[in-house]
């Protein structure tokens, strides 16, 4: 179940970095509401992970899966590549280059939604029968802990160290995963 809860940490993490903490940090950059409001799309990504859950459900990633198993290989690959969305997005400059914000923050969810995919097949794959209500609750809670991190602990970081810090901080704390 400890486990469980760090997975369950690991896919909240993302998740207000493309919404409420970006949104901040756009708003904050002078980007126009309506390009807040557009950028926000970014986390319709989540509602679309039926699309390709299947895909991940049956697909083996090569090499990855022989060492780690395949679910495990999945979320190695997804968590490292919501590390690399992240310290990609800290880097931009959405005053002088939004496209590249934009690419980050669409990278970011759905290297994200497939993290959640892959969790929650773990989750069930893991845990025994009497287990799976902890295991939700448990998911839940570490989900919850995660947005408060990404949510305000991002932005104070944002604003004692700048958004570079804040979204490498966030990175280094998907390692948790």
């Amino acid at each position: 179940l400890i486990i469980v809860l760090l997975m369950g940490f690991a896919s909240g993490l993302p998740f207000l970095l493309t919404a409420a903490t970006l949104s901040a940090w756009l708003s904050q950059a002078g980007v126009t509401k309506t390009l807040i409001g557009f950028m926000s799309w970014a986390s319709s990504v989540y509602a679309l992970k039926f699309l390709w859950s299947p895909i991940i459900d049956k697909v083996r990633l090569p090499g990855a899966a022989h060492l780690f198993g395949k679910r495990r290989a999945w979320m190695l690959a997804a968590q490292l590549l919501c590390m690399v969305a992240m310290i990609g997005l800290g880097s931009s400059d959405p005053t002088s280059n939004l496209t590249m914000t934009i690419i980050w923050t669409v990278l970011l969810a759905i290297s994200s939604a497939t993290q959640d995919i892959v969790v929650d097949a773990y989750r069930i794959e893991i845990l025994e029968e009497p287990q799976f209500g902890a295991g939700a609750a448990m998911t839940t809670f570490g989900y919850r802990i995660a947005v408060i991190a990404s949510g305000g602990g991002a932005l104070l970081l944002a604003d004692s160290f700048g958004w570079l810090f804040s979204y490498t901080t966030m990175a280094v704390l998907m390692l948790v995963g």
